[in-house]
């Protein structure tokens, strides 16, 4: 299987995946602090973080794979929803909050 058809099972099989520098309870950089955090603080306690700095594979893919050359991204129900700044600003605005419940809900 190709770092892309990983990518793509990975976000079609988790309803919340973020693929991050580290993990949740290391990140090993800010804005990967910062998006798990953010998740954490819309009571979101299950979802699929993936440390890409573990998987060259995927570090090298991923960021063609969406068209998003940054991380962390953050996918619900397998659409790409953007990284630490604009999960940042949704949550904000509780535009994120409402995202992550609907999308658990469905």
């Amino acid at each position: 299987m190709s770092a892309l058809d990983t990518i793509r099972e990975q976000v079609t099989n988790n309803t919340v995946v973020l693929y991050m520098k580290g993990t949740p309870q290391f990140p090993q950089c800010g804005f990967s602090s910062n998006a798990a955090q953010i998740l954490k603080a819309c009571g979101l306690q299950n979802f699929l973080a993936v440390n890409v700095l573990a998987d060259m594979e995927i570090f090298q893919n991923l960021p063609a794979y969406a068209n998003w050359p940054t991380f962390p991204q953050l996918y619900v129900k397998g659409e790409l929803v953007g990284g630490s700044d604009i999960m940042t600003e949704m949550y904000q605005k509780g535009e994120l909050q409402k995202l992550l419940e609907e999308a658990q809900a469905a």
